[in-house]
């Protein structure tokens, strides 16, 4: 469940997935809670049509949201940028949404259902037996974190908030670049660097002051920084430098990672890599590289991208939903 749609999927007892394909409903975010619950039901009627399930064998929900939010599933009291209306505030999804369905529903944040699902794809029946960090790049910064295949969600559910980690910037930041801001209202953590937002409010801003009459200081700084990827793509040195100081923040949080979890192995997902071979094996490469971890962990490690993006929330609810209520 996002800010504008939410994208359901169905697993069978088997852990088989009967959609190949982005099935998305309008969430209704933004009319408030009750409207919300409407059209989450009306999600989960959809793929039971689309494939021709009967609702008396659905065993329980697999749910995931936006955060802040509680580990189970209780919006934040200060709200969130998905969930800016009052209504919201301290507002018991999953409670509501079991209610509502009659069903037990199982809630993670959406970067940890995500990390869920990549960890269990890469490792396949070695799940439970490995670790993994993800990092997933979009607006903000999400992620997940995952010990012998379970996400650790922590006291209060914040566990795997990756991109409000504080990382060491000497090195990173250019020559008279600003210490980056986040909307947390943290400096120099990865989200101020390795996000959407850390392109509009810190990245771009500087390398536009390094490269002389781009043609992107003509567009206004939102809309042009969602065509610094396409930038990159072609090899455009400024979008590259931008590109090259997210891999680096990422490879410090790794690095970070791999000294208190030491993890078998690291995805990064994300419009970042949703993009064409050369551009994404290049990003991934450039991660790898700035991650410094010792020779031991060296030879174990993987670096890899969470697959499927756009279904990997919905994938990895359902797969948290069947490892409780197989």
């Amino acid at each position: 469940m996002g800010g504008t749609s939410t994208n359901a999927t169905l697993l069978d007892a088997s852990g088989q997935f009967l959609i190949d394909r982005m099935v998305e409903t309008p969430s209704c975010v933004l009319q408030g809670p009750e409207a919300a619950l409407d059209a989450l039901a009306g999600s989960v009627e959809q793929v039971l049509s689309l494939t021709g399930t009967d609702a008396a064998a659905v065993r329980a929900v697999g749910l995931d949201t936006p955060g802040p939010a509680s580990a189970d599933g209780v919006i934040s009291s200060r709200g969130a940028t998905n969930f800016s209306l009052p209504a919201w505030y301290g507002f018991d999804i999953r409670g509501a949404l079991e209610a509502r369905l009659g069903l037990p529903v199982v809630y993670n944040n959406d970067g940890n259902a995500a990390a869920l699902y990549a960890h269990v794809v890469h490792f396949g029946a070695d799940a439970f037996a490995r670790s993994s960090i993800s990092a997933i790049v979009g607006t903000g910064l999400g992620g997940g974190v995952i010990e012998s295949g379970q996400v650790v969600k922590g006291a209060t559910g914040t566990a795997g908030e990756l991109g409000h980690v504080h990382i060491p910037l000497d090195g990173l930041l250019a020559d008279g670049q600003q210490v980056p801001k986040c909307n947390c209202g943290f400096s120099g953590d990865v989200e101020s660097v390795a996000s959407l937002t850390g392109i509009v409010k810190n990245l771009l801003p500087y390398w536009l002051t390094r490269f002389d009459g781009h043609e992107l200081a003509a567009v206004p700084i939102d809309k042009a920084a969602r065509l610094v990827r396409s930038y990159g793509e072609r090899g455009d040195p400024l979008a590259r430098a931008i590109f090259e100081q997210q891999a680096m923040a990422l490879g410090r949080l790794f690095t970070i990672a791999a000294n208190f979890t030491d993890p078998h192995a690291f995805f990064v997902g994300g419009g970042v890599v949703e993009t064409v071979p050369e551009f994404r094996d290049w990003f991934l490469g450039k991660v790898r590289e700035h991650t410094v971890l010792r020779r031991e962990q060296s030879e174990t490690v993987t670096f890899s991208l969470v697959p499927d993006l756009d279904m990997a929330g919905a994938r990895g609810a359902a797969l948290a939903a069947q490892a409780l209520h197989p």
